[in-house]
């Protein structure tokens, strides 16, 4: 029986390995078969990782915190300024200098808040302010950044 449980056990290995990685976060693939060609991942965060401000041109992205706190940062782009080009199929990601802050939410359970849903093609980022697990669903089959 191929069942995974998400406990304290595999978060706390999620943690371990996103403390030792250059980036400081460290996700968890959910989906079963390469089949699926929906995105659902764990994804441990520790303070200090840096995200860069990008959008989603194919989907929004539902994100549930089970654990910590963190803040999800929303952009608009500044007039007459190139946003960048594509990372990978379905985003973009440009320069921080070409936005400006609009909105900000703090996700964080033991406050009330459990998680946000970020509507496609929104500009946003997040500050990590203690380690952090968020499960995250979009469309799209998940292809790493290489």
């Amino acid at each position: 029986m191929d069942i995974q449980l998400i406990n304290d056990e595999l978060l706390s290995a999620l943690h371990e390995k996103a403390k030792n990685s250059e980036r400081l976060r460290q996700n968890f693939d959910l989906r079963t078969t390469p089949a699926d060609t929906s995105q659902r991942m764990l994804n441990a965060l520790e303070p200090g990782t840096r995200v860069p401000i990008h959008r989603h041109l194919k989907t929004s992205e539902s994100v549930i915190c089970l654990e910590g706190c963190l803040d999800w940062i929303f952009y608009e782009e500044l007039p007459t300024v190139d946003t960048g080009g594509p990372i990978h199929d379905g985003e973009t990601t440009a320069d921080e200098t070409q936005f400006k802050e609009v909105a900000r939410f703090r996700v964080c359970p033991r406050e009330g808040t459990y998680g946000i849903q970020v509507p496609l093609g929104k500009w946003h980022t997040i500050e990590v302010h203690e380690p952090s697990t968020i499960f995250e669903a979009k469309d799209g089959a998940y292809e790493p950044q290489r």
